[in-house]
């Protein structure tokens, strides 16, 4: 390995590859203590996003899009592409996202 190879380079042990005797001597002869479990965290942007795509604008974008969408893939060959309808309702999301997410963090 690169590290093998520099000029004084110490081998480290593997992550995780540490036995009960190696974790008791890392917290100074004590047995490693169980985690609580921790509440999982929710990214409150998820929720924003979502009740955005609710709003009326957005509604409207994403039907233009799924329009689209079912537009070109009921084709077999055509040149169209839905990346102006895309970017539009990611647009107006992102924007709506933008006024609302400030007030649901801490």
């Amino acid at each position: 390995t690169v590290r093998a190879r520099c000029a004084g380079a110490v081998a480290l042990p593997r992550v995780g590859a540490m036995g009960v005797e190696d974790r008791e001597m890392a917290n100074n002869g004590e047995p490693e203590e169980e985690e609580e479990e921790e509440e999982d965290l929710v990214d409150p942007m998820i929720n924003v996003r979502e009740q955005c795509e609710q709003n009326e604008k957005c509604v409207q974008l994403r039907s233009r899009l799924d329009e689209c969408t079912d537009r070109v893939n009921s084709r077999s060959q055509t040149q169209e592409t839905c990346t102006e309808e895309l970017f539009d309702f990611l647009h107006a999301r992102d924007h709506c996202v933008a006024e609302n997410i400030f007030s649901k963090l801490k």
